[in-house]
């Protein structure tokens, strides 16, 4: 039977090194199933038996999004990721691994993305219910709004948008492409809209719209093909038109 390499970046904060994993080639194979392999017996290439891999799965299906790492330098779910697909395109028959970089390191391939979450509730990032049940049906979505809105709500936090994004860095409070695509998920429906000032007025901030470098990285590596470009190019519209409506509020008010 073939054999491939997983290559592993590994370790403790500060404390990070490279593993090699021989292990056996098996028809439809993915780098979760190379990972589970390790598991069960983990033996490095030089034959000494060390810790396991550790790295977070959930659904194995591209709908969680929990399993985000770097194959071969790209950021991508690993459950999705054939290894047949990789050993095509390089004869060395190795494949690297590595955890993302641009969010605190916990150990080996697992990553805290709390900070995705965070910024969800700096943008408001959810539908207010409250009395919902005594207010009755909401009004009609057309069909073409119900198909942007669908795409859009495919995200899944998993945060491959920030690690190809220049402008994520530790030295910028940049929000992400996630929040601003999920911001405008929100104010697309007819509930979320009425808090869509909020939203907006967030977008304002240290961090918000106007830190996008417009790299267009993002939509290169989404694994759900949300439109994240076109989310950053209507929010900075809507936010202009926001900051002009607050203006001449304000100046309504003083006069």
């Amino acid at each position: 039977m073939d054999t491939y390499i997983l290559k592993i970046y590994r370790g403790l904060p500060g404390k990070q090194y490279w593993e090699e994993f021989e292990l056996p080639l098996r028809q439809k194979e993915t780098v979760i199933s190379g990972l589970m392999e390790i598991q069960k017996k983990p033996i490095n290439r030089k034959g000494k038996k060390v810790t396991p891999i550790v790295w977070e799965q959930g659904c194995l299906e591209e709908v969680c999004g929990s399993c985000s790492m770097l194959v071969n330098g790209f950021p991508r779910q690993a459950c999705t990721a054939l290894i047949a697909d990789y050993l095509k395109k390089q004869p060395q028959k190795a494949i690297i691994l590595a955890p993302f970089t641009k969010f605190p390191l916990v150990r080996d391939l697992i990553v805290d993305r709390s900070v995705m979450f965070e910024n969800l509730k700096t943008i408001h990032g959810w539908i207010d219910t409250e009395d919902a049940p005594k207010k009755g049906f909401g009004p009609l979505i057309s069909q073409s709004k119900q198909k942007v809105m669908y795409a859009l709500s495919a995200c899944m936090t998993c945060g491959c948008c920030s690690e190809a994004c220049p402008q994520v860095n530790k030295n910028s409070q940049f929000t992400g492409p996630a929040s601003i695509s999920l911001a405008r998920f929100y104010n697309a429906h007819p509930t979320g809209k009425m808090q869509r000032h909020l939203r907006l007025r967030s977008m304002m901030e240290e961090g918000g719209i106007s830190d996008c470098g417009n790299a267009q990285n993002c939509v290169e590596v989404c694994p759900k093909n949300i439109p994240l470009t076109d989310s950053i190019a209507l929010i900075g519209r809507d936010v202009t038109l926001q900051a002009l409506r607050d203006v001449f509020n304000l100046q309504e008010r003083r006069d």
